[in-house]
């Protein structure tokens, strides 16, 4: 059966984070299958939360690489809002990103569920090319 590895960017252990992926303060990783079943994995700390940004900005290359690193065993990175690594994590690694478009885990789950043959197709389709950033 076909299943997909999903890391949400949470808050807590109900809402979504409202704050860029990488600033989440853990990721909850779900295995979402063709059949619509869901299980929980695992509450995964986000060691890239304390990262240092010295400008004070958002978007560092380093920080981003410490997030794709911690969930390098994952298909899909759902999130409410994206920040700037946006671009690196779509174009420079075989992860597809979804926005929930809710804050709401349990309705982004739905969402990933309704979408799965999508998702799916996608992610083949990004493990099949070369990423030149990671």
């Amino acid at each position: 059966m076909r299943c997909l590895r999903v890391a949400f960017g949470m808050e807590n252990d109900e809402t979504l984070t409202d704050s860029h992926y990488g600033d989440s303060k853990f990721f909850a990783i779900y295995r979402v299958c063709e059949d619509g079943s869901v299980k929980f994995l695992e509450k995964r700390h986000n060691k890239a939360r304390d990262f240092k940004e010295h400008d004070g900005g958002h978007g560092n290359p380093k920080k981003f690489k410490a997030v794709i690193n911690q969930l390098s065993d994952v298909d899909v990175l759902a999130a409410f809002r994206m920040g700037p690594n946006f671009i690196r994590i779509r174009e420079g690694t075989d992860k597809v990103v979804v926005f929930t478009r809710t804050r709401e885990l349990s309705t982004a789950l739905r969402r990933i569920v309704k979408n799965f043959n999508e998702l799916w197709e996608q992610a083949q389709a990004k493990k099949a090319r070369n990423h030149p950033l990671f």
